[in-house]
């Protein structure tokens, strides 16, 4: 049941199960008139001499390294305790913010959720205009991870992004007046009903042409990056990052190289009706120095290596980084970071270039962290391994091979191929996930955002089943995250879950220090010549530490978990530090209990930036949430056997988006105090008929029977019935903190 409710919440709508749609486009008055032009010209040399324009911040990782480093240093250690809220501007939605601005002459563009783009006036927050491309709320349960949106790019005048429905959207950056849009997913890639794209992935812009990738994998979609006219929107180039179902050419640049090197990695599987993955659904780099792009792929489709491809072959490109041409995407080179994936080990994580001392010379490289827990350098001009080293703890292998690379991986490991059961570190979500990474020059270390989030992996009874809407991982889903049988499997979970700040020296491959947080999904990265380094938590804090020491230096209450990178820019000569605030994603989303922030702060959506002479405050808090109603009593006829098949059919349907076992983390509305679970009828036409398809809410009478609906609600109210009182007791509790009364009923 993906239920992925729209825009605001309140007391009606969490009894409905959706919320109010989002308000339309409004055109404000237009952008100031701005003290100079100075990147209109040349966007891209612009982007190159960012030191030369450190008030703006002009692309995704600020220059086309992606460093996320800022040579602004008026806030600094010596000061930043004085820093203040300059301003806040409240958004339209309370689901998740992953999004990085930019700034550009003293205008402030924002992505939000549902695909959403603002223009702001930097040093104030006032809005300029706004732009809402009316993304349907029935496409929310096509993506696994909320309908969030990482960012936009900005060139010659105009700024681009994409939308959740699959457009790449070009507006006039002074009036967010449209000037193109293109549907970027190929007819020839939609093959049958249970093709699901979608788009969340920042653009970047290349010599000309904007970059975008896709997602989709999880539902059985195809990788590939395509390239635009930033002009005119005409298609330029489209790379496919794994082979084609239909064992044909696409007609495109990747046709030489998947025939003669990819093609003959896969064995024969459900891959050629799913589509394989390797979707791009984050990291896409230009490098000006290499003159090459570097493609970050994901994970395959389905995620049962033993399912998708018989158990053989390396399985090309899953999991590497791959090296194209940006005027034609004819590739140049590949590193496999995680052959044989069947974790959803992605290396789609950002991609950062350096120029690092290897042994007495200095090279141009890569380097990466991506979500198999190994920091890996490369040289970025040939892709040539050239060191790696686990920058978290790791249980599916011995390291690497020194020379090529390779994963030593354990035979216990592999799950698919033994058909047990496998508790792995890191989890799918990985030692490392989309919160970006930042490098100081001054330290000399890369700041990883690391976390722990174990996951177990069990093969699916049968054999591989197609659900149309659902995940089709070839998991047993009953089996998954928290829905360990043993208690005590439950509690290692619990105590297995961590997050930090990892300060780690490329040289060495070794931590320098570590910045040790409560939990695990924590935002995103900045560092500046100040000696400072930003990011925001999932408890709601904004923080600032020292670079060379890790102390923690500054702490603001944000009121709602931050996964959203900082940045930082001038206006007026004054510095700022800005993000986006708004907890969400697929942590927040789908692990429930084990996902919610200490406290039980209502999630509130938002911009905020700082200065040293803030003024700003934000809005009184609602420190406790929704209060949840007594649950209904359980229907006569609801045996085991229904409440098992219930909570089969939750697992199945429901999880991704309500929460594992039926306990929402707090973005989407809670099942389990729903008012429709209060009558068969109320509950058939929400989740049967689709009675809120327009906010979110998906329709599932043409993959479930009215019986199995009616099984799902018995399911909810029997949960509801099993955490009530320690629901109540939670919000009583200043902490927040879930005990075990939560997990009462894990498994009928």
């Amino acid at each position: 049941m993906t239920a992925k409710t729209n825009r605001r919440s309140n007391a009606a709508s969490w009894l409905l199960g959706g919320c109010l749609a989002a308000t339309a486009l409004s055109l404000l008055p237009q952008a100031p008139a701005r003290a100079q032009e100075t990147h209109a010209a040349d966007t891209g040399e612009a982007i190159i001499h960012a030191d030369a324009h450190p008030e703006n911040w002009l692309s995704y990782g600020r220059t086309y390294s992606e460093q996320r480093y800022s040579p602004l240093d008026q806030i600094n250690t010596s000061n930043v305790g004085q820093m203040k809220l300059a301003w806040h501007y409240d958004l339209d939605t309370n689901r998740g913010q992953e999004g990085t601005p930019l700034v550009v002459d003293g205008v402030l563009y924002a992505t939000t959720n549902w695909s959403k783009m603002k223009a702001v006036d930097a040093a104030t927050g006032k809005l300029i205009w706004a732009y809402d491309p009316k993304v349907p709320g029935n496409i929310a349960d096509r993506g696994c991870c909320d309908t969030v949106n990482r960012g936009l790019a900005y060139w010659n005048g105009k700024v681009y992004f994409g939308t959740f429905d699959g457009r790449l959207i070009a507006l006039d950056a002074k009036t967010g007046k449209l000037v193109w849009q293109v549907y970027t997913i190929p007819k020839e890639a939609q093959l049958g009903h249970q093709r699901s794209y979608t788009i969340d992935i920042a653009p970047r812009i290349a010599k000309g042409r904007v970059l975008i990738g896709n997602g989709g994998a999880e539902f059985g979609a195809r990788g590939f990056v395509s390239a635009y006219d930033a002009e005119t929107g005409k298609l330029d180039w489209r790379f496919f990052t794994v082979p084609n179902p239909k064992n044909e050419p696409d007609h495109a640049p990747s046709d030489s190289i998947l025939m003669s090197k990819a093609y003959k990695t896969w064995g024969d599987g459900a891959w050629k009706q799913q589509g394989g993955g390797g979707t791009v659904w984050d990291s896409l780099v230009y490098d000006p120095v290499t003159d090459l792009v570097y493609i970050g792929v994901g994970n395959g489709s389905p995620w049962n290596y033993k399912f998708r491809s018989g158990g053989k072959g390396n399985d090309l490109f899953l999991g590497s980084i791959v090296a194209v041409k940006p005027e034609t995407g004819e590739y140049v080179w590949h590193f496999q970071e995680t052959p044989m994936d069947q974790w959803d080990y992605t290396s789609v994580q950002q991609i950062m270039t350096l120029d690092l001392p290897i042994n007495g010379e200095t090279r141009h490289v890569i380097v990466h962290a991506p979500k198999n827990g190994f920091f890996y350098i490369l040289d970025a001009k040939t892709g040539a391994f050239i060191s790696a080293n686990n920058y978290v703890y790791e249980n599916w292998a011995d390291g690497v091979d020194p020379v090529t690379g390779r994963p030593n991986i354990k035979p216990e490991a592999l799950w698919t191929l033994t058909g047990g059961s496998r508790y792995a570190i890191p989890g799918d979500l990985g030692g490392h996930n989309f919160a970006a990474m930042s490098y100081d020059p001054q330290t000399g270390y890369v700041y990883i955002p690391a976390q722990q989030v174990p996951f177990a992996y069990t093969q699916q009874v049968g054999g591989f089943k197609v659900h149309p809407d659902s995940w089709n991982l070839g998991l047993d889903m009953n089996k998954v995250g928290l829905l360990d049988s043993d208690p005590e499997g439950k509690k290692q979970f619990f105590n297995d879950l961590k997050g930090w700040i990892v300060a780690w020296d490329p040289k060495t491959q070794k931590a320098a220090f570590t910045v040790d947080h409560k939990g695990p999904w924590n935002g995103g990265l900045l560092t500046t010549a100040g000696g400072l380094i930003f990011q925001g938590l999932a408890n709601g804090e904004f923080h600032a530490y020292d670079a060379k020491t890790g102390q923690d230096l500054y702490t603001f209450p944000a009121q709602s978990g931050i996964i959203a990178p900082p940045i930082t820019y001038t206006a007026h000569g004054k510095q700022y530090v800005a993000v986006e605030v708004g907890w969400g994603g697929i942590y927040p989303i789908m692990l429930g209990v084990a996902a919610r922030p200490s406290g039980w702060t209502v999630n509130h959506s938002r911009l905020i930036a700082f200065s040293l002479d803030g003024k700003d405050r934000l809005p009184p808090d609602n420190d406790k949430g929704f209060i949840p109603v007594k649950p209904p009593e359980q229907a006569a006829n609801a045996d085991d056997k229904a409440l098992a098949d219930g909570y089969f059919q939750y697992q199945t349907f429901c999880v991704g988006c309500h929460g594992d076992n039926a306990v929402s983390g707090g973005v989407l509305p809670d099942l389990r105090w729903s008012g429709a679970i209060r009558g068969t009828q109320k509950f058939y036409d929400l989740v049967g008929r689709g009675a809120l398809t327009a906010y979110g809410m998906d329709r599932f009478d043409k993959s479930m029977n009215p019986q199995q609906i009616e099984h799902i609600r018995e399911f909810l109210v029997k949960r509801a019935q099993d955490t009530y009182e320690a629901e109540v007791k939670a919000r009583q509790n200043p902490q927040g903190i879930p005990d075990e009364s939560f997990l009462k009923g894990g498994e009928p």
